[in-house]
């Protein structure tokens, strides 16, 4: 097909200043940019008034879940109706690929948050996904995943012979395309890695000129990952920690979702940011205050290796609480900032509530419902935490020159979604708007910025040769409806993804024509 975009202003992507101008698409790829172009096309959209601008790419995400889904569209839509037309998936050490089929093991792949009906190595993903994307997928292949694989949640660290096995899938991945891995160190089984596994699988990836992207141990002045020792905030130990394994391996680091859990944590930004720069890292963020996770996040690594019976005995019990209220107290963070998002439908009542609302129905104290709510849901409820980061860190970090943006989020079968699985992007456009922020730099992080240092081959930038993955937008219209999570926002009026309008005049046409994007070699 042939589309003619006309009369819109510009945004190249790049971080250059707008201009007027016109883009002439043919198939899946843009012919000409220019003033005054006047082919002979199939369709001519009037973009006057409008913003024409590379289509967004979501620098984390865990789509790669969803592809293998019986009604997949429905997990993509609400992120294509943001403008999204790219996703790196793979994130926090979860991908839905880098298993042997034949491991006993593989049906934990997920961690808990996510699940895949048919977990396999990185070919199995990329032939499975052929024609069943909606948008396109850039993957990483995730460290937990692969040590899922060989050997579950057990918590032992692993021998050369199991590194070596690690190793054959991370090569794999790699060696077909794969932009790099990622880590993710607070959650079973990462955690239980030593730092020379780390190492060997960044290593690996650095073989190839992959990107290695981090979920630290910590993202709070206190965690319960670290002993009770404040020689300096727990989460610049943690980001001490991913930079030695990034040096040590020789790879790019990209450090996932800067976040300063607690109202304590929030003077560490400064600090954290210093630290990034230093190592020539780039991070991404949210455009909201909170964020989605597991119930367990803030269980110690100890507690975890218990048994349920072990857990239970009273000196145990004991030395949690203590712990965990000593944390909460030095953080700055409550009970009242953990709202139940899903429990199941046994405990549907508890959506949407915090624990301290629950707690005082419930006639028990937070730290006791918090457990009971831990034991309840065996570990798997799903909670979102206030506290993130508050408006003016998210509004510094917007401006800072190592970051860019993402969702983090996906769409849920049951319970409260998360307001960035349908309205993270917008808000961004929102949040710039209102504080004036140049657009062309906005735009670059959400687009170019992110092409450029995931390596992603044609994409992120409008000029000719470059894929049609585009978005058209009126920035004085785009709004967002913060009361209701699943409103689709306004103002995003065209979504093309390869060259075909999958939004016409801000009405979604579902259509799977998204590609695998593998890394620019």
């Amino acid at each position: 097909m042939k589309i003619l975009l006309k009369n819109g202003t510009i945004y190249d992507g790049t971080g250059a200043p707008s201009y007027m101008g016109d883009v002439y698409i043919e198939g899946e790829r843009i012919v000409d940019i220019g003033t005054g172009l006047s082919p002979e096309v199939d369709k001519v959209i009037d973009c006057t008034g409008l913003s024409i601008t590379p289509g967004f790419i979501d620098a984390h995400s865990h789509n790669d879940f969803f592809v293998d889904g019986e009604d997949r569209d429905a997990y993509f839509a609400p992120f294509i109706k943001q403008g999204i037309t790219t996703q790196i998936v793979g994130n926090c050490g979860f991908s839905s690929y880098g298993v042997s089929r034949e491991s006993v093991h593989k049906n934990k792949v997920g961690g808990g948050l996510f699940h895949t009906k048919k977990a396999g190595g990185f070919a199995d993903f990329l032939h499975a996904a052929r024609g069943r994307m909606p948008v396109n997928i850039a993957p990483l292949i995730g460290h937990g995943t692969v040590r899922i694989g060989i050997s579950g949640y057990d918590a032992a660290h692993f021998s050369k012979a199991q590194i070596e096995e690690m190793l054959t899938h991370v090569r794999e991945a790699m060696e077909l395309g794969a932009l790099g891995g990622s880590l993710g160190i607070m959650y079973q089984p990462g955690m239980y890695a030593d730092k020379e596994e780390f190492v060997a699988f960044a290593r690996e990836i650095a073989k190839y000129d992959g990107i290695l992207t981090v979920h630290p141990r910590a993202n709070s002045k206190v965690s319960l990952s670290y002993r009770p020792i404040f020689i300096k905030p727990h989460l610049e130990i943690a980001l001490d920690e991913v930079i030695n394994i990034a040096q040590e391996a020789g790879v790019k680091l990209h450090y996932s979702h800067l976040i300063h859990v607690g109202e304590a944590t929030w003077k560490c930004c400064s600090t954290m940011l210093e630290k990034l720069h230093n190592a020539n890292a780039t991070y991404d963020l949210y455009a909201f205050c909170y964020g989605g996770s597991v119930i367990t996040v803030i269980l110690p690594p100890w507690y975890l290796h218990l048994s349920e019976e072990k857990r239970k005995r009273p000196m145990v019990q004991l030395r949690l609480k203590l712990l965990i209220n000593l944390a909460r107290k030095l953080l700055g963070l409550d009970f009242d900032d953990f709202i139940i998002a899903d429990m199941g439908a046994k405990y549907a009542h508890y959506q949407g509530k915090n624990i301290g609302e629950i707690a005082r129905e419930q006639g028990l104290s937070k730290i006791d419902m918090y457990i009971k709510l831990v034991e309840d849901s065996q570990g798997k409820a799903r909670i979102f935490i206030e506290k993130y980061n508050n408006e003016e860190i998210i509004l510094k970090l917007m401006q800072d020159k190592s970051s860019m943006f993402m969702t983090d989020a996906w769409l849920e079968n049951s319970g409260r979604q998360s307001h960035a699985t349908f309205q993270g992007f917008p808000l961004f456009l929102v949040k710039a708007r209102e504080a004036g922020l140049p657009l062309a730099e906005i735009i670059h992080k959400m687009t170019g910025k992110t092409a450029e240092r995931f390596r992603l081959p044609n994409r992120g930038t409008l000029k000719a040769g470059n894929f049609a993955d585009i978005t058209v937008f009126d920035y004085e219209a785009v709004s967002v409806d913060l009361s209701t999570p699943e409103a689709t926002p306004k103002g995003i009026n065209y979504v093309l993804i390869n060259g075909n309008i999958v939004v016409d005049e801000g009405v979604y046409k579902p259509m799977l024509c998204g590609q695998m994007v593998l890394r620019d070699r």
